[in-house]
C-alpha cells in the first residue's frame, strides 16, 4: 500500500488551484471543439489536454512570439540585427509549432495514458503543496540535467536534440527550434522515477513545462552576465550561451535547465569566456538551414541507415547509444 507523504497549508492548495484552472481548460477546450467542423469533432475531443497544466507550453507561444520581436527591435535600434532574419525566425517558429502540437497529441493519446498505469505501482502518494513545490521542481531539474546530457552523449537522443542545436545564430526564437521527435526518442523516460517514487505524472509534467518556460529567456544575446551568485546558481543567457557554442571548450557543457548547480557537482560546466573565446553557435558536423523537413529528420534518417548497415546486435546497439562524437 502506498504511504501518503503531504504537508498542510493555510493558502490555497496546488490541487485546488488546479481544479480552479480546470475550469479554464473546459472553456478552451470547447471553445476548440465548437470551431471545428463537425466531423473533426471526435478526434479532436480525443486529443485536447485532459489536464490544465498541458496547456502551458501552447499558450505561451504567443506572448514568446512577441517577446522576441520586441528583442529584435531593440537589438535593430543598437546596430545589432545581423542575428536576425525573416526566414530564420519562420523556421524556428514553425518547428516550435510542430513540436508542441505533436507533443499535445502524443501525450493525450500514449505518453500520459502509460505514465498513469505505471503511477498506480508507486512507492508513494507524494502531494503537491506549496511547501513540496520546490524540492520536487528541483528534483523535476535534476532529471532534466540527465536527460539533457543524454541528449547530447547518445545518438538515440540527439537525433531529435540536434535540431536546437542547428542553428547559428542565437536570439530568443532559436528556443522554439525544437524537434517533434523528441515523444519518439522518449523524453519521459527520464521523470518516470519521480512518478515511481509518488509524483502524479501531471504534476511531473506541469514542473517540466515550467522548466521549458524558463528557458526561453535564457536564449538571448540581450543580456551578457548577472552578479557571480546568480552565474553559480542558474542557467543564464551567459551560461547558456557556452552550451550552445561548437568551440572545443564548450561542447557538451552546461546541460542544466533553470539550475546549473548539478553541472558544477557532475563536472560539467563550462564559463562563458567573450573575450578570449567567443562562442560559435551551431551544431559540429551540421549545416545551418531552413529545411524544416531535413532539420527534423535528417539525422534520424541517417542514424537508422548506420543502424540498418552494421553487422551484428552489438554494433547496431553502439549505433544508438554512442556519441554523436563518435560518428
Amino acid at each position: 500500500m502506498a504511504a501518503d507523504i503531504s504537508l498542510d497549508s493555510p493558502l490555497m492548495t496546488l490541487g485546488q488551484y488546479g481544479q480552479l484552472l480546470d475550469g479554464y481548460r473546459e472553456a478552451l477546450n470547447q471553445s476548440i471543439l465548437t470551431a471545428a467542423p463537425e466531423s473533426w469533432q471526435p478526434m479532436l475531443a480525443s486529443i485536447l489536454p485532459a489536464y490544465w497544466q498541458e496547456w502551458l507550453l501552447p499558450l505561451a507561444g504567443g506572448p514568446f512570439f512577441l517577446l522576441f520581436l520586441a528583442e529584435w527591435l531593440y537589438q535593430s535600434k543598437r546596430g545589432n540585427s545581423k542575428s536576425f532574419s525573416w526566414r530564420r525566425a519562420m523556421t524556428n517558429f514553425s518547428l516550435g509549432g510542430s513540436y508542441l502540437g505533436f507533443e499535445l497529441i502524443v501525450q493525450a493519446l500514449i505518453v500520459i495514458p502509460i505514465c498513469l498505469w505505471l503511477y498506480q505501482y508507486r512507492l508513494f502518494t507524494i502531494e503537491v503543496t506549496w511547501l513540496t513545490a520546490i524540492p520536487i521542481f528541483v528534483a523535476v531539474e535534476f532529471s532534466y540535467y540527465w536527460f539533457h546530457r543524454a541528449s547530447h552523449r547518445m545518438n538515440w537522443f540527439w537525433s531529435a536534440h540536434v535540431v536546437h542545436h542547428s542553428d547559428d545564430h542565437m536570439n530568443l526564437s532559436t528556443a522554439m527550434r525544437q524537434s517533434l521527435l523528441y515523444s519518439v526518442t522518449g523524453w519521459w523516460l527520464f521523470f518516470v522515477p519521480l512518478m515511481m517514487l509518488g509524483v502524479h505524472p501531471v504534476w511531473v509534467f506541469f514542473f517540466y513545462a515550467l522548466d521549458l518556460i524558463y528557458q526561453f529567456f535564457i536564449h538571448t544575446e540581450t543580456v551578457g552576465k548577472f552578479p557571480k551568485w546568480v552565474e553559480y546558481v542558474f542557467d543564464t543567457p551567459s551560461n547558456h550561451r557556452a552550451h550552445h557554442g561548437t568551440n572545443d571548450e564548450y561542447i557538451d557543457q552546461n546541460y542544466g535547465g533553470v539550475l546549473i548547480i548539478f553541472d558544477r557537482w557532475f563536472g560539467t560546466y563550462v564559463e562563458e569566456d567573450t573575450i578570449n573565446n567567443p562562442v560559435q553557435y551551431g551544431a559540429v558536423g551540421e549545416a545551418s538551414h531552413d529545411n524544416i523537413i531535413s532539420l527534423i529528420f535528417g539525422v534520424f534518417y541517417r542514424m537508422w541507415q548506420r543502424f540498418f548497415r552494421a553487422k551484428g546486435f552489438k554494433k547496431k546497439l553502439k549505433v544508438l547509444l554512442r556519441p554523436p562524437s563518435a560518428v
